[in-house]
C-alpha cells in the first residue's frame, strides 16, 4: 500500500519512540446512525518497551488487547460474578482461553481490567495480553493506558 492509500485507509505509520498516537474506529451500517462496534488503539512506550493497545465495546462484553511484542498472546476471559463480595462489588472470575495457565496471569488480567468490568456495567472483559514487564509499577501505567482508549 502505497503512502496515499494508507493515509485514505486511515492507517498510520508506527509512532517514534515516546509518541502517543491513538485511533478511533467506528464500524457503521449504512442505513444505521450508531455505530456497530467502537474501538479505541494507542500505542504507546511503557518503561521503555513499546506497547499497543486496543480496546472495542461490543453489546454484551469489551474485548481489550494489550501487547508488548506484537501478539495477541494469553487470552484471558473475565467474568464478573453476579454474587458480590461484601462491599458491593463483583467478584471477577478468569479463566485462560487460550496461553499459559498460571498464576500470575490471573492475577495481571484482574489487575489490568478489573476496572473496565466496573466501569462498563459489570460486562465480561476477553483480555488478550503479551506482556513483558510484569511488575507492579508495569501493570498500574498500562492500566492507563487502556484507560485512555476507554471506549465502554
Amino acid at each position: 500500500m502505497r503512502g496515499s492509500d494508507a493515509i485514505a485507509a486511515g492507517l498510520r505509520s508506527p509512532p517514534q519512540s515516546g509518541v502517543r498516537v491513538c485511533t478511533e474506529i467506528n464500524l457503521t451500517v449504512a442505513m444505521e446512525a450508531s455505530p456497530i462496534v467502537t474501538s479505541k488503539q494507542r500505542e504507546e512506550v511503557v518503561h521503555g518497551v513499546p506497547t499497543e493497545v486496543v480496546c472495542t465495546a461490543f453489546s454484551n462484553s469489551v474485548l481489550v488487547v494489550v501487547t508488548q511484542y506484537g501478539k495477541m498472546g494469553t487470552i484471558v476471559y473475565v467474568d464478573p460474578n453476579t454474587i458480590g463480595d461484601n462491599v458491593g462489588r463483583p467478584s471477577l472470575t478468569t479463566k485462560v482461553l487460550l496461553g499459559k495457565d498460571e498464576p500470575l496471569v490471573h492475577v495481571c488480567a484482574k489487575n489490568l481490567v478489573a476496572f473496565v468490568s466496573q466501569e462498563a456495567g459489570n460486562k465480561p472483559v476477553l483480555l488478550a495480553m503479551a506482556l513483558k514487564d510484569k511488575t507492579m509499577e508495569g501493570i498500574q501505567a498500562l492500566r492507563e493506558v487502556i484507560r485512555s482508549c476507554q471506549v465502554w
